[in-house]
Parts: structure tokens; C-alpha cells; sequence
């Protein structure tokens, strides 16, 4: 697994300019498909779907999901919901810039609004949360037609 850290601490001269090379590297990815490359070679998949999660749990929480739903729609449990939840409400300068972004864009949009579609024909069972989604998600797509 990947994800280990050395036991051996790096000098903080070293674990900076680490970051710094980082950050451009990412930063002169100029399309999807270089994107994507980069992710595959660089990540596990374990740490790929782990990052996307985190992600998705963001967009979901400031999309109005509850804890719940998401931890049915991500397979997520609900302390990782807390943490990224904390960190958007905290200090993550990083995940709101992100999440803004991402709400922000319209065909991202359509996507989560086919997830909702999805939730909002999944049969509810007893002591279910998504009877409740499901109202949420009706009410909240009515009121975005009637917005436009």
C-alpha cells in the first residue's frame, strides 16, 4: 500500500520544494486526457477513488445531502463525512474554492442531478433515509425550474 509514510522524517527545506514541484507539475496539466494520465500513473486506484470520494462527499454535503445518503451513495462512513464536513466549514480554503467551482459548472450539474433522478426512483425501505432524500431532491428540482 501506497499510502505508508517513512518513519523518517524529510528536512522541511526538502519537503517544501517536494510540494513546490508538485504543485507545477499539476498546475501544466492542460487537458483531460494529460489529467487522467497523470492520476493512473501516479496514484493507486485505491488512493484515485479515495481522493474522488472526498471530493463527492464535499459537492454532496454543500449540495444539501444528509450524512446518510451520502454514506449509502459513496459507501463512506460517517466520520469521513465529519472531516471533509469540518474542513468545509473550517478551514478548507481549498475544498469551498473547489466545490464552488464544481457547483459552479453546469454539465458537473447535470451529472449530480442524474444521481438525484437515480435516488428518487430507489424504493424506500423501512427506517430508510431515502423516502426523506427523495422529497428534498423533488422540492429543491422544482424550485430550480421555477428559477429559470
Amino acid at each position: 500500500d501506497m499510502t505508508q509514510i517513512s518513519k523518517y522524517p524529510i528536512h522541511k527545506d526538502v519537503e517544501k520544494r517536494m510540494f513546490e514541484v508538485l504543485r507545477e507539475t499539476i498546475s501544466h496539466l492542460t487537458n483531460a486526457a494529460e489529467i487522467e494520465d497523470f492520476l493512473t500513473d501516479f496514484l493507486s486506484p485505491v488512493e484515485k477513488i479515495m481522493l474522488a470520494k472526498r471530493l463527492s462527499i464535499a459537492v454532496l454535503l454543500h449540495k444539501g445531502y444528509r450524512y446518510e445518503t451520502i454514506a449509502g451513495i459513496l459507501r463512506v462512513t460517517p466520520p469521513t463525512i465529519a472531516t471533509v464536513s469540518m474542513l468545509l466549514k473550517y478551514s478548507g480554503k481549498g475544498y469551498k474554492k473547489a466545490v464552488g467551482k464544481i457547483a459552479a459548472n453546469e454539465k458537473i450539474n447535470l451529472f449530480w442531478e442524474k444521481v438525484g433522478d437515480m435516488l428518487s426512483k430507489i424504493p424506500s425501505s423501512k427506517g430508510s433515509d431515502w423516502a426523506y432524500q427523495r422529497k428534498e431532491y423533488e422540492k429543491k428540482k422544482r424550485a430550480r425550474k421555477k428559477a429559470f
